[in-house]
């Protein structure tokens, strides 16, 4: 072998049979390789795996009571209707990308306002019994909520100083709401952030509480001192009607998004300590109102039933000296009711009397000419025919002959007398006495 020939040979590798040492760093490296492949492989499973699941947390369900905003980094994605998400399901972006805010629309909230009612014990709200209180005892106006009413309604016309005076009274409301414009709310109100395990609709409600507790009552405080106390006490619908709208009113102004539903006035009382003395008020009034009802209804039935719907006017028209006849005749054609069948028989009674002197000067002018040749036997016949009209019409006839004789004694004797007339006269008697 040459020289040439041993230098290239001393950089060829060792084969298996020559040394050892190679055969355990191919091994090695071997198992190094499969190892940092089988790695490999799991990493890329891993990372397929957190990108699925990455993605997967993007998709989102909307109740069927809610609507949803999406922010992305902060701002409401969208335009137009797209801005707001309908119940479903729905994929956004992962979070920090985008993030959801369910507003529930659909559901109302029911809000109880007792600002304006005195503090009750526990056991008094229970059982639902007012506790007396002594007439003597103040009414603490830093305990004791209340409302400011009018004692009588003041005149437009008048200024606030002769207006009238002023009342107290105790109320109780509840108001209902319902988020109507989630983005107009999400933009507008204040609602703090949500911690980890609570619930966004709790969170809503306890953070707009506040507000709407502040705006409604002012609404109640500018609306009762437009009313009496009496109205306070009776108008269950009118007062309530006014605070929805007032109330509304200033939701909408500072864009709120949230819609009244509705507004009730539960419970209004007086003030406890002058409570008797305002009952027995009310007693009164309604005692009043009640004989002045009454009466008016009494002279209305009167007038209606003495000459009809034109009574009053009729009446005025005779103390009236400006109208003229013409139209009091017109009035008096329009008479109804009694005074109409009164006016009916008098015209009646007019026309028989008139009849019935006519026929007679005509009997008499019939008879004059016989009169002047026989004036005795006229009158005689005249006697006879009034004497046989005033017998036809009795029930019983006595014939009395008077006696001659110094003494002038008269005697009377009563012969068969007619049974049946004694009957008679009886059973009339008996059907008057049952008819009435």
């Amino acid at each position: 072998m040459t020289e040439h020939d041993k230098e290239n040979n001393k950089y060829e590798p060792y084969s298996e049979s020559q040394s050892p040492v190679g055969q355990e760093l191919d091994a090695a490296g071997k198992s190094l390789s499969e190892a940092l492949g089988i790695s490999f492989a799991i990493l890329k499973v891993i990372i397929i795996i957190l990108i699925i699941g990455f993605l997967a947390s993007g998709f989102k369900t909307v109740s069927s009571n809610e609507q949803a905003l999406v922010l992305r980094f902060g701002a409401i994605r969208g335009v137009g209707e797209k801005r707001l998400l309908g119940p479903g399901a729905h994929w956004i972006l992962p979070y920090p990308i985008d993030e959801i805010v369910k507003i529930p629309v659909e559901s109302t909230v029911h809000l109880s306002i007792d600002s304006f009612w005195y503090p009750e014990r526990p056991e008094d709200v229970l059982s639902g019994r007012e506790r007396p209180v002594r007439p003597d005892t103040p009414l603490d106006p830093l305990k004791d909520g209340y409302c400011i009413t009018r004692d009588e309604k003041q005149d437009e016309a008048t200024s606030d100083a002769a207006g009238s005076d002023y009342n107290l009274v105790h109320t109780k409301w509840q108001l209902t709401y319902q988020i109507k414009d989630p983005e107009r709310f999400f933009q507008n109100v204040y609602v703090k952030n949500v911690s980890p395990g609570d619930i966004y609709f709790d969170v809503i409600t306890q953070s707009v509480e506040p507000l709407l507790k502040d705006l409604f009552e002012g609404a109640v405080v500018t609306t009762m001192v437009d009313y009496t106390i009496d109205e306070a006490i009776s108008s269950q619908d009118r007062i309530p009607g006014d605070v929805k709208s007032l109330m509304q009113e200033k939701l909408d102004r500072i864009e709120s998004g949230i819609n009244v539903v509705s507004v009730q006035l539960t419970r209004s009382t007086p003030p406890r300590q002058v409570k008797p003395a305002f009952e027995a008020s009310t007693l009164a009034s309604q005692n009043r109102d009640k004989a002045v009802t009454e009466a008016r209804t009494y002279a209305e039935t009167t007038l209606n039933e003495a000459a009809g719907p034109v009574a009053e006017e009729l009446f005025a028209s005779l103390h009236d000296e400006t109208m003229d006849e013409q139209q009091r005749e017109l009035l008096w054609e329009q008479l109804a009711g009694t005074a109409q069948e009164k006016l009916g028989d008098a015209r009646e009674y007019a026309t028989t009397v008139v009849e019935n002197a006519r026929a007679n000067a005509d009997y008499i002018e019939s008879l004059l000419p016989e009169y002047r040749e026989r004036p005795e036997l006229v009158l005689q016949r005249i006697y006879l025919d009034a004497i046989e009209n005033v017998l036809k019409n009795a029930e019983e006839k006595f014939l009395i002959q008077p006696t001659k004789g110094t003494k002038g004694n008269e005697i009377r004797v009563l012969l068969n007398r007619d049974p049946s007339l004694k009957r008679q006269r009886s059973g009339s008697e008996e059907t008057k006495e049952e008819n009435q």
